[in-house]
């Protein structure tokens, strides 16, 4: 009888203890990164290389491939995105290669680095929710609820009129296209939360999830938009940008239901600080640092303070294989082997897309990555 009594408490005891380490389990940490192309990464595999050629990104690459230079699968971050191939189909798995855009799986952004060192900074799996789509901008496209549709101002009428355009046909069209991308990514973030075990098999349905981070970068199809932004060159020419994206960070908290939501800003960066343009560049210095003022100025709300940051992207810009693309700009193979050295032959294989695409740069979206997930972490340890 006493040996009997025994195992009873020690069977309660093993019982309590599994009761205690259930109740102890955290929730999946789950992170949206949202945007346009930039956000979908147009930076080839074959450009990894130039990541390690520059001692302070090495270590980065080593995180990305193994010692073979082939790419690493890192199992305790899964990924589930749409965009990446211009429409709604999904591809998810865990964080590897091929996140980024288009159909031939051999291209990143910001998610592969954002997934590893956000994953170091909680030190448990997380989940990846990814929308993003080329060519999108945020004063139609991904205009929140809250800016309600978009209305032509009268020097916009003026213009359609003026073209013998059907002004309230394209009211209507633009209406509709009101919030479109914004509708999709909610809807993307809500099926996947909906039956997390399809994205992340060792999912705790026990202990849930929770929304931890948001991510937003965009902004081409806004800066150079002259006719929603028609004084895009001069002080405040962004203004509006400001108050959609500050519309937008209040929807976004409101529509999962996360007030406090860490909120993290990509500010649009290509080329480098304006401070550092050269005589060629000088007539984008004002339209430039305007508009990365415009994204950024919701950071300075009284609402948003701690709880929204800035990356200023600019400070990832690889001056030097810009110059160098620019010293070989329609230069035949013949001619570039005359005009660059071996190492500037070797840096120009970091390149793989156009200047607007951070010249398809793994060494910066490598970067643009860590920084993001870096600042998700510090807006998490000031919520806490």
């Amino acid at each position: 009888m006493k040996n009997d009594f025994c195992t009873l408490i020690i069977a309660l005891a093993i019982i309590g203890c599994g009761a205690r380490l259930a109740s102890a389990a955290e929730p999946l940490p789950v992170y949206i990164l949202a945007g346009q192309s930039n956000m979908q990464g147009h930076a080839s595999v074959t450009t990894l290389p130039h990541v390690g050629m520059d001692p302070a990104t090495a270590p980065l690459l080593a995180e990305m491939v193994d010692e073979n230079g082939t790419p690493r699968i890192h199992p305790n971050v899964w990924i589930s995105s749409i965009g990446n191939t211009g429409n709604e189909d999904e591809i998810h798995g865990p964080l590897t290669i091929g996140f980024g855009a288009g159909n031939s799986k051999d291209k990143l952004g910001p998610e592969w680095t954002f997934g590893i060192h956000m994953q170091k900074h909680v030190g448990r799996p997380i989940l990846i929710i990814k929308t993003a789509w080329g060519g999108k901008s945020l004063h139609t496209d991904f205009r929140s609820p809250g800016s309600g549709v978009y209305e032509f101002r009268p020097d916009e009428i003026a213009r359609l009129k003026s073209q013998n355009k059907d002004v309230e046909a394209e009211a209507q069209q633009r209406a509709a296209q009101s919030g479109e991308y914004y509708r999709l990514m909610m809807q993307h973030v809500d099926k996947v939360l909906a039956d997390i075990d399809r994205v992340v098999p060792q999912y705790d349905a026990e202990a849930g999830y929770e929304i931890a981070g948001f991510v937003w970068f965009q902004g081409w199809n806004d800066m150079v938009d002259q006719g929603v932004y028609p004084n895009r060159s001069q002080p405040g020419g962004y203004d509006r940008y400001s108050l959609m994206m500050a519309q937008f960070i209040r929807d976004v908290r409101n529509d999962l239901d996360s007030p406090e939501l860490p909120f993290v800003i990509g500010v649009f960066g290509v080329g480098g600080p304006v401070d550092d343009y050269g005589p060629s560049q000088q007539r984008y210095v004002s339209t430039h640092q305007g508009f990365r003022n415009a994204m950024a100025a919701p950071t300075s709300m009284t609402e948003f303070q701690g709880n929204v940051a800035a990356v200023l992207t600019e400070n990832y810009w690889d001056v030097e294989l810009a110059e160098l693309k620019a010293r070989g700009h329609r230069k035949t193979a013949q001619q570039r082997e005359q005009l660059f050295t071996p190492r500037e032959l070797e840096i120009l294989q970091g390149s793989s897309n156009a200047e607007y695409h951070y010249n398809g740069s793994a060494k910066i979206m490598a970067q643009i990555g860590k920084g993001f997930a870096d600042a998700v972490a510090n807006l998490s340890m000031n919520k806490k």
